[in-house]
């Protein structure tokens, strides 16, 4: 993830409804989740089940701070899908992870209060 930790930034300016649909948000379940020791800032490793439209993908989060490895697989969180793949180091991360900074600044993941099929989009 690749956030701003500042609660009180500004609104961002108004777009068009079509600028939103661009934007491809899906739900997705962790299968599985490593240690990311060489990451510049403290991250896991994370492989998220987006259903068989998308497949499983790779993403690199700064959740560290909040969450404890054994405590993500199975959980769903919401990606951003349609971004390009961006290198973190020697990691691919395909997909960005959401999620909101608490009031300490450590990111809180995003997902559904009921479970919903993976693949999932948001609108």
């Amino acid at each position: 993830m690749h956030l701003n930790h500042d609660n009180g930034a500004p609104v961002a300016d108004p777009i068009a409804f079509d600028d939103f649909l661009k934007v491809d948000i899906r739900i997705g379940t962790i299968v599985a989740a490593e240690p990311f020791p060489e990451a510049r800032k403290p991250a896991f490793k994370l492989k998220i089940d987006f259903g068989p439209a998308i497949g499983v993908k790779k993403s690199s989060a700064q959740i560290v701070d909040r969450y404890a490895l054994e405590q993500l697989p199975g959980r769903q969180v919401a990606a951003v899908v349609n971004f390009p793949p961006r290198q973190i180091g020697k990691y691919m991360s395909e997909v960005l992870t959401l999620g909101f900074a608490d009031e300490a600044g450590a990111v809180i993941l995003f997902a559904p209060d009921h479970v919903v099929p993976n693949g999932s989009r948001l609108f």
